[in-house]
């Protein structure tokens, strides 16, 4: 493979996975040139998909520690043939990752003498850090009393959620960006206050089954207002009436707020203005759901990101392309995904607090490495064996050199030594395939994905219909979901909270929900569209329809109103 040069012009190659052409534009052959990477050979969706088969991020399992024989939760099934270390021993001084570092063979494949090692050194059970009775979480850190969540950090009393940061007393909600309190099925949303069933919700208090609205307090069944109060189903209320309508509702009831669900998802589609992309505060940048970014091309769900592109979640990133879940503080990274407070890294996993590290996986604390595996607090270390650094650059040099001859440099890691099963993966939410489909592609599909099935102790119709009815003993029951008929149960803080803020007890399964609030948003891509306004005196139009063409991430076959920048400012202020 040939040393990368900058270029002038767009150069269009083809996918060596989906077979589609795609084109690799100047800037992203300069990035190339400053990380000495070579192009990529994968279209940039195809290179998300790879990173997407290597992040379990919620399929959990128990299974012993291979160091201290406790029992302990994990990602990892107890018939995948890795040590896995619960996190006191992980952690603690009581193995070396040095020991088990090996010389690289010339004569073979990296990635094949990456697997071995992956299979010889110790596995972190999770990946949660700095976290008290939070065991039942993944990809977190800072938390305390969060159950079943994932990506979540700095919270306190969250279940069933994911990406919350900065929130209290949350539960089955997705991506709130901070300061989220008290707040049930909420998604894309940030600094509010217990508010039910609402996408897209900033600085609100007590809204229910609400859709972009901002600065408002005690709205129902609403959409696209800015600083309203008591306004229900898009009308405005006086304060006394709008509260005996709420009280007419009957929102304890079960059967009643099925009914709302249903209503809601409807006047989604029929009843609401959508943006054609969520973005905010950005310069020159372009994606959806990004917010103070500069510079930010063909990305997702990113705060604060600057000079980057094909970010698909990130937090604080500068100067990087290719990346999934990172955050805080990521500079000059590349092809990594599940990484916080990284610097100049490429292709690296699970990796925290690094620098300088390339094909790491799960290494923590360190500086100066080269395809190691579980590494802490090491420096200059090549396949987890240590060198001084002049013999470390040399040898580093000569392995990128063999890597470029067998095609390997400047690829993420192939999911065929992924460490976890496909089915296991986001994935299969994303990209979902079948088991004949996974294995065709030489990929890997987990069978005994747990889940208990037959243990009900009480038939879901035997559940009082309105919460003010069911007593404290429903705790000691076991349910099984209406949709996938798995066996799960309630946590005595989760009654808790659904007694005191009126919600009747869920009869889906939390992995049922999250998947129902994952069809909810929005996909990671763009298509192009014109905007669908038809206003033409309200809005200035020079026709009778907007002409105004756009990328957005609402595919032409959704039902949803979709409107440009110009015509959604004019009629949502």
């Amino acid at each position: 493979m040939s040393e990368t040069k900058t270029t002038s012009a767009n150069s269009v190659q083809v996918c060596q996975n989906c077979q589609q052409k795609f084109t690799i534009e100047p800037d992203d052959f300069a990035f190339y040139e400053k990380i000495k990477v070579p192009p990529p050979t994968w279209c940039f969706e195809c290179r998300q998909w790879r990173r997407y088969a290597w992040r379990n991020e919620r399929t959990l399992y128990r299974r012993n520690c291979d160091l201290c024989g406790k029992s302990t939760v994990t990602i990892y099934s107890p018939n995948k043939p890795y040590k896995v270390y619960c996190h006191d021993c992980w952690w603690g001084d009581g193995w070396d990752p040095a020991s088990y570092g090996v010389d690289f063979d010339f004569s073979r494949p990296f990635f094949e003498q990456f697997h071995e090692l992956q299979l010889k050194v110790p596995r972190m059970a999770l990946l949660n850090k700095n976290s008290v009775n939070s065991e039942y979480t993944n990809h977190s850190g800072d938390n305390k009393n969060v159950y079943l969540s994932f990506a979540c950090f700095l919270d306190e009393n969250v279940m069933y959620s994911t990406w919350v940061m900065k929130s209290r007393d949350c539960m089955d909600c997705g991506f709130i960006a901070e300061k989220g309190e008290r707040l049930y099925a909420v998604l894309d949303s940030s600094s509010s206050y217990q508010c039910q069933y609402g996408i897209f919700l900033k600085n609100c208090l007590s809204c229910y089954y609400c859709y972009d609205c901002r600065g408002c307090n005690d709205c129902f069944m609403s959409s696209n207002l800015r600083n309203k109060s008591y306004v229900f189903k898009n009308v405005q209320y006086t304060r006394e009436a709008y509260l005996e309508k709420i009280k007419a509702l009957n929102l304890s009831s079960f059967e009643i707020r099925e009914k709302l669900t249903r209503e809601f998802e409807d006047f989604l589609e029929k009843d609401s203005i959508h943006r054609y992309v969520i973005s905010e505060r950005n310069v020159n940048s372009v994606g959806s759901l990004i917010y103070d970014c500069k510079n930010v091309k063909e990305s997702f769900e990113v705060n604060k990101g600057e000079d980057s592109k094909y970010i698909y979640g990130g937090i604080e990133t500068k100067n990087c392309m290719d990346l999934y879940y990172v955050g805080y503080n990521v500079e000059l990274c590349y092809e990594c995904q599940g990484c916080t407070r990284i610097s100049n890294c490429q292709f690296c996993h699970l990796c925290y607090d690094n620098m300088n590290v390339s094909y790491g996986d799960t290494c923590q604390n360190s500086q100066n490495l080269f395809g190691c595996v579980g590494v802490k607090k090491g420096e200059y270390m090549i396949f987890n064996k240590k060198y001084n650094k002049e013999d470390y650059l040399i040898l580093r040099e000569k392995i990128i050199e063999h890597m470029k001859n067998t095609e390997e440099y400047g690829e993420f890691f192939p999911p065929q030594i992924a460490p976890v099963c496909y089915n296991e993966t986001q994935g299969q939410f994303y990209n979902p395939m079948t088991k004949e489909e996974v294995l065709v592609k030489g990929w890997k599909w987990e069978d005994q994905i747990h889940g208990t099935f037959g243990k009900e102790t009480i038939k879901l119709e035997e559940i009082p219909d309105n919460i003010k009815d069911v007593s404290d003993s429903i705790v000691k029951e076991v349910f099984k979901c209406v949709d996938c008929n798995k066996n799960y149960n309630l946590k005595d803080d989760e009654f808790t909270f659904y007694k005191r803020e009126n919600i009747p007890i869920p009869k889906h399964c939390p992995n049922c929900r999250y998947v129902k609030r994952f069809t909810l948003r929005l996909p990671r891509k763009l298509w192009h569209r014109t905007c669908m306004c038809d206003k033409k005196n309200h809005h200035n139009h020079n026709a009778g329809k907007c002409e105004v063409e756009f990328e957005t991430s609402y595919a032409p076959e959704r039902p949803e109103i979709v409107y440009c920048e110009k015509c959604y400012q004019q009629e949502v202020y």
